[in-house]
C-alpha cells in the first residue's frame, strides 16, 4: 500500500463503521469472496495531517469489474440508544454517525485535518466475470492529481449463482412522507416518479413486499391527529347506506411495484394501530365533494364501519381475482394489539376473515394467545419474544423489530456495530422463518406524525422518539433515494441467507447449520451470537463460500 507521509489510508470490510474522531478498530481487510448474483462491498478509509479538499478516486480492475464508488457520510444523533441498552453498541454518545451514501458525482470528498473518513466501493457481480482472483486498486489523489494513497483488494468470484431469495421482506412504505419531504401533491405526476424511484430502491435490496395504502395507512399516529391523505381506492357514497368504489390509482399502484419486481402487495391495516378499537381515515365524494367519512370518531364495530366493509371487501376481493393478485395479496387488521385488546381485536378480526379468509392475514403483536385463539393467522413476533413461537412450532413464521428490541437481538441503530444487523439472514435462516417485516423503510416525521416537515439529515430520531437508525433506512436526496450503510448491510444479511440455502440444496441444513456454528461454546438463538465488529461473521460467510466452491468443482468436474 502506497502512502503520502501527510496522508494514512486502510482497505476495510463493509461492517466496519469509521467514525471522524477515531482510528478505525482491527486490522487491514484485503480480501473476500462473493458468488454471482451477489452485491459486494467494501471500504477504504483514510486520514490526513493537514486539509486535501477535492480528493479524486479511481477504482481499477484488470477484470473489468463496474464499481460504484460512494463517500460515507456523516449525520448527527442526538439520541443514539435508549437509558437501557445493552453492551453490545460501538458508543452511547450524541454526535455524528457514518450512514448515507453519497455519490460521488454529486459529493466532494475532503480529507480535514486530524479526521477519518471512509469510501463505499461496491460492486455487482454476474456470470460474465470470470471466477477466480480479481485484484482491484483504488487510488486516492489530490487536486493537483498527485497520488496520496493506492490500496489494493482481491475479490475471488466463485462461479455459483444465489438462488432467488425466498424471504418476504417487508419495510413500511410510507407513501405520504415523500410527498411530504418533496413538496408535490400527493398522487401527482412527480410523486409517482418518486415513489418508483424508492420502490426501485426497496427492491434492489431484497424487499419483495410492498406496504400498499388501500386508505391511509393508520400507523404512528397521535390519537385524533391525521397524516396526509394517501388513499389509493376511490369511494363514493350512493345513499341508502352503499358505496360505490374505483380501483384506477390502486392498479397503478401495482403494475409500478410489478414494473419494479415487487412480488407481494401487503394491503393497509384495515383498523387504527395498538387495539383496532377504530377505523382508518377514509375519504369519500359525497353529493359530488370529497369529504372524510371515517376516521377517530368511528367506533371500528360500528354499524356503519361493518356495512362499509361489507361491501368494500367483496369488491376488493373480486379486483385482486380480477388482476391475478390472489396469490401476491396479504393483509392486517391492527398493528401490535396486547391482551388488553383482545376483545376489540376478536370483532375486528371476525369482520376481516368473513370476507378474507382466504389471504394470508398478519400482524404484528407479542402475545401468543392471540395466534392460539385463532385471532392471526399469521404472526410476526418481535425477535426478544419469538422463543415461545419458535416452541409452539408454529408454521411459516415472520419476525420483526423496532426501537424496543435493544437488548441482546438483532437490531440497526447507528450507534451498534454492523454485525448486529446483517446477522440477522443468519438466523432467519437457522429458524426457517418465512419473512421479516420492519417499520421504517423511510418515516420522516416525527413520532405519531405530529410534525410532517423535518430534515432526516439533520434530525435522525424523530424528535427524540426512536434512537437514530430506527425510522428509516434512505434518505431523501435532491435527485431521489440516497442510500445508507444499514441498508447495504442488511442486504448482505439477505445474502447471506440466500447462500445458506444454496449450500442446503446441496448438503442439508443440519450440515449447513453445523458450519456456521463450527467452533462456537452455544448454537446461534436471536439472543445469544458471537459479537464483536464483524470478524465471525466475515468468517463464517467464508466458511459458506468455500463450501459452496468445493461443490461447484465437483459438480463441473
Amino acid at each position: 500500500m502506497e502512502q503520502s507521509n501527510l496522508f494514512q489510508s486502510i482497505t476495510l470490510h463493509a461492517l466496519s463503521k469509521v467514525f471522524a474522531d477515531e482510528k478505525p478498530l482491527g486490522g487491514a481487510y484485503t480480501k473476500g469472496s462473493a458468488l454471482y448474483g451477489e452485491t459486494f462491498a467494501f471500504q477504504v478509509a483514510f486520514s490526513a495531517e493537514r486539509l486535501f479538499k477535492n480528493l479524486q478516486v479511481e477504482v481499477e480492475s484488470a477484470a473489468g469489474l463496474s464499481f460504484h464508488v460512494r463517500a460515507v457520510g456523516l449525520v448527527p444523533s442526538e439520541m443514539p440508544c435508549y437509558f437501557d441498552h445493552d453492551a453490545d453498541v460501538l458508543r452511547t454518545t450524541a454526535g455524528l454517525y457514518p450512514d448515507p451514501l453519497y455519490d460521488l458525482e454529486h459529493t466532494a470528498i475532503h480529507a480535514l485535518p486530524g479526521q477519518w473518513r471512509s469510501l463505499w466501493i461496491h460492486v455487482d457481480l454476474d456470470d460474465t466475470v470470470e471466477p477466480g482472483d480479481h485484484e482491484v486498486k483504488v487510488t486516492i489523489k489530490a487536486a493537483d492529481g498527485e497520488i496520496l494513497a493506492v490500496n489494493t483488494f482481491v475479490l475471488n468470484v466463485i462461479p455459483a449463482k444465489l438462488p432467488k431469495q425466498r424471504l418476504i421482506h417487508t419495510e413500511w412504505f410510507h407513501t405520504d412522507c415523500i410527498a411530504t419531504q418533496y413538496g408535490v401533491d400527493v398522487f401527482s405526476e412527480a410523486h409517482w416518479g418518486l415513489l418508483a424511484q424508492f420502490v426501485g430502491t426497496a427492491v434492489k435490496h431484497g424487499m419483495n413486499m410492498i406496504l400498499t395504502p388501500l386508505f391511509t395507512p393508520p400507523l404512528d399516529t397521535a390519537i385524533g391527529g391525521q397524516r396526509p391523505t394517501v388513499q389509493l381506492v376511490d369511494v363514493e357514497v350512493l345513499g341508502d347506506g352503499n358505496y360505490r368504489f374505483g380501483f384506477d390509482r390502486l392498479t397503478r399502484w401495482v403494475e409500478m411495484c410489478r414494473n419494479a419486481g415487487v412480488e407481494y402487495f401487503e394491503f393497509s391495516h384495515l383498523f387504527t394501530q395498538w387495539g383496532a378499537k377504530h377505523a382508518p381515515k377514509i375519504v369519500a365524494t359525497v353529493d359530488g365533494v370529497e369529504q372524510q367519512i371515517f376516521g377517530w370518531d368511528t367506533i371500528s364495530t360500528s354499524v356503519e364501519y361493518r356495512s362499509f366493509m361489507d361491501q368494500f371487501l367483496p369488491a376488493l376481493d373480486g379486483y385482486i381475482q380480477a388482476n391475478g393478485l390472489a396469490q401476491q395479496s396479504w393483509f392486517h387488521i391492527s398493528d401490535e394489539p396486547s391482551q388488553d385488546h383482545l376483545e376489540t381485536y376478536m370483532a375486528a378480526s371476525e369482520m376481516v376473515r368473513k370476507h378474507l379468509s382466504a389471504y394470508p392475514i398478519m400482524d404484528a403483536l407479542s402475545s401468543l394467545d392471540f395466534y392460539e385463539q385463532g385471532l392471526v393467522q399469521r404472526p410476526i413476533p418481535a425477535n426478544d419474544h419469538i422463543e415461545p413461537f419458535l416452541q409452539s412450532e408454529v408454521p411459516d413464521l415472520w419476525t420483526y423489530y423496532c426501537c424496543s428490541q435493544d437488548d441482546q437481538v438483532s437490531n440497526r441503530f447507528f450507534n451498534m456495530p454492523s454485525a448486529r444487523n446483517r446477522v440477522l439472514g443468519f438466523q432467519l435462516y437457522k429458524f426457517g422463518l418465512q419473512g421479516f417485516l420492519h417499520w421504517g423503510y423511510n418515516f420522516w416525521y416525527t413520532q405519531y406524525s405530529a410534525n410532517q416537515q423535518i430534515d432526516p439529515f439533520r434530525m435522525t430520531d424523530a424528535d427524540a422518539a426512536f434512537p437514530s437508525g430506527d425510522a428509516y433506512l434512505v434518505y431523501p436526496g435532491e435527485a431521489g433515494p440516497v442510500e445508507s450503510i444499514r441498508l447495504e448491510v442488511l442486504h448482505q444479511g439477505l445474502q447471506d441467507l440466500r447462500a445458506l440455502e444454496l449450500l442446503e440444496s446441496w448438503i442439508g441444513k443440519e450440515k449447513t447449520v453445523a458450519l456456521i456454528e463450527e467452533g462456537l461454546a452455544a448454537p446461534i438463538t436471536f439472543s445469544d451470537y458471537p459479537r464483536g465488529n464483524g470478524e465471525w461473521l466475515l468468517a463464517a460467510r467464508e466458511r459458506i463460500n468455500q463450501a459452496i466452491a468445493e461443490h461447484c468443482c465437483l459438480k463441473n468436474g
